[in-house]
């Protein structure tokens, strides 16, 4: 009983651990944009999506362009969104991949283009894009 005891006390360590020190995801940053896209709005989605990358402080302008594109995303333009899949992933070694979803919007899809970079021994992002081109996509 004693060694069922400690062996569940261990395990419950094991786990609560490994999920408080899980390294963030590229997966996982890509969802939060999306839950952060929906409920807290453009800027704060992409101020935090680009929190992970220090560098980008340097291109300030280019995300403020960003914002604004994004922001043109209206009830008007292509109406509701209704949410996001995952519809390719492509990695590049074992530092650089690629994600696309698809934008779920009243009017028409939208992709959405996340590249996640690891320099070192954290994921960060490196380029964030989005556009209506999907044709491209299935050449």
């Amino acid at each position: 009983m004693k060694t069922l005891i400690i062996k569940t006390l261990a395990l419950s360590l094991l786990l609560f651990c490994s999920k408080t020190f899980a390294q963030i995801t590229p997966k996982g940053t890509a969802e939060k944009f999306f839950r952060e896209y929906q409920t807290l709005g453009v800027t704060k989605s992409i101020d935090n999506l680009y929190a992970s990358n220090k560098w980008m402080e340097l291109s300030a302008e280019a995300v403020s362009g960003l914002k604004t594109q994004l922001e043109g995303l209206t009830l008007d333009f292509v109406g509701k969104f209704y949410g996001y899949e995952l519809i390719k992933e492509q990695k590049i070694g074992e530092n650089y991949i690629f994600l696309t979803y698809l934008g779920r919007y009243d009017r028409q899809p939208i992709r959405f283009d996340f590249e996640f970079y690891k320099p070192n021994n954290v994921w960060q992002i490196h380029s964030f894009s989005f556009d209506d081109k999907f044709g491209e996509d299935l050449k």
